[in-house]
């Protein structure tokens, strides 16, 4: 194959940003033992600050961004896939410091590839893509750590964004009482029509002030907010209740106490999709083509874009714009 194909390139010099279309051919791709014709890809919060100069998260340029992507095998080195295959490929490096998936072909090493489970097509792959998959991971430690539907409420922060959105779906699908807090009024129909039993503001979760131990009001949690209003969380969940927290969009300082884990118990569960085990990473996408796939991903489809497209559009989900997915049509 010699021929030249489109990819979304951020580049930067000392003097200059740019965020475009181009056309590169495979001897472009870093090094890899599968070529994967991409299908569909995603975008994520990391896409965006990989969309401007000071996102800190490009380690080289001229750079593909995209950590997510599924695709079709063109070729393949290793013998644990073939020609035709379909694929997935999400985390690790990719998007980061490795070719992502904005890119009409993508080189990615063979033990960063899960085969496409039998239950779900390309574009379902990508509709859940790194947030859902962060999602599933998050709701099978939860009741790995023993959480229950009658234990209680569990409360799910940022419900509007790609992981709450479908953290909220999958306790839903799963018999629990769901409680989504969102900072967005005009999203309480598209919650509700996701299984949330219940709707709360950001202000209900956080008002502004910490104790170090507030009322018992959740059995568990999926935050991927992080910062303070993980603290609150923490003071507010029920004796042995869990957790789980996947991001850090209110900010990486945790002003917590001890009291909530030596008098009540309680477990904090760190989610990690990107370095995520194979075995552990194949078991939840077997889940997501199952058990915690919910009856209509289209309903978490906010638009469908095109590589041209990509430029306008992810600066917004820097900006708190998007709700549910943004999927990449390639």
């Amino acid at each position: 194959m010699n021929e030249q194909f489109h990819a979304l390139i951020v580049d930067k010099t000392e003097d200059d940003f740019s965020v475009g279309v181009k056309k590169i051919g495979l001897e472009e791709l870093p090094q890899g033992e599968v070529l994967i014709k991409t299908a569909y890809s995603g975008i994520n919060y990391k896409d965006g600050l990989a969309s401007i100069p000071d996102g800190k998260i490009v380690r080289s340029y001229p750079f593909i961004p995209g950590i997510d992507l599924a695709g079709v095998v063109v070729s393949s080195s290793d013998t644990r896939f073939q020609e035709g295959d379909e694929v997935i490929a999400t985390s690790y490096e990719i998007g980061v410091s490795h070719f992502g998936g904005y890119s009409e072909y993508a080189r990615i090493p063979a033990d960063w590839v899960v085969p496409l489970p039998k239950g779900l097509t390309l574009k379902e792959a990508m509709i859940f893509g790194t947030a859902g998959f962060t999602a599933a991971l998050s709701v099978q430690r939860l009741e790995e750590n023993g959480l229950q539907p009658d234990q209680g409420n569990v409360l799910v922060t940022g419900a509007t964004g790609g992981v709450g959105s479908f953290a909220v779906s999958m306790l839903a699908g799963r018999g629990y009482n769901v409680v989504a807090s969102t900072g967005k009024d005009s999203e309480k129909n598209y919650l509700t029509k996701l299984g949330a039993k219940e709707i709360v503001s950001r202000e209900d979760v956080y008002n502004g002030k910490l104790k170090a131990l507030d009322k018992e009001q959740w059995a568990g949690a999926v935050d991927p907010v992080g910062g303070e209003t993980l603290a609150a969380i923490l003071s507010k969940i029920s004796y042995k209740g869990s957790v789980a927290v996947s991001g850090l969009t209110g900010g990486t300082n945790v002003p917590t106490s001890v009291f909530p884990f030596i008098l009540r118990g309680v477990n904090l569960l760190g989610i990690d999709s990107v370095n995520c085990p194979m075995e552990t990473r194949q078991k939840t996408w077997e889940r997501m083509a199952t058990d915690l796939k919910p009856e209509d991903l289209s309903t978490f489809v906010q638009q469908m874009a095109s590589l041209e497209e990509l430029p306008d559009i992810l600066p917004t989900i820097l900006q708190g714009k998007m709700r549910g997915r943004v999927i990449v049509s390639l």
